[in-house]
């Protein structure tokens, strides 16, 4: 801590010593800087945020599709297989497309979305609520947070 000096008498100082003059908080009042190697800083710096990257948690969205007349042991096997994407710590978007004539049963379809989401309530929560989007209707399904 040498406190506040001028430019020139910090620079000679760095000079001095071998080392650089490395502004670190250029907004602050008078700007606060260090007297460094600043290879090494920057070496410190890219080490940090490689470290942070690391034990940064990856999710993927996995996808599930349904159809409109779909039966109820065909909503078990997809449920158990999205419970299966949810214990990895991934999201599921489930996803129903209406082709041709169902697109007059999109209450249906929706109706279907629900009992889905019904199945999935103990292990997950509803991020996003069923919406019709033009000829498909889509919800995202994220694990419920560990306590």
């Amino acid at each position: 801590m040498l406190g506040v000096l001028a430019i020139e008498d910090a620079l000679k100082i760095a000079e001095e010593r071998d080392l650089d003059l490395v502004n670190v908080s250029p907004n602050a009042n008078p700007p606060v800087c260090k007297i460094l190697d600043y290879g090494k800083y920057r070496y410190e710096l890219q080490k940090r945020a490689k470290e942070a990257k690391k034990k940064q948690a990856t999710t993927e969205i996995k996808e599930i599709r349904l159809s409109v007349f779909i039966e109820e042991n065909d909503i078990n096997t997809k449920a158990k297989n999205a419970a299966k994407f949810l214990a990895n710590g991934d999201k599921v978007k489930v996803s129903l497309r209406f082709r041709g004539r169902e697109r007059d049963y999109t209450s249906k379809g929706m109706d279907v979305l629900n009992a889905f989401a019904e199945k999935m309530q103990d292990i997950a929560i509803i991020e996003k609520k069923p919406k019709l989007e033009g000829r498909q209707a889509t919800m995202v399904v994220a694990p419920k947070a560990e306590k």
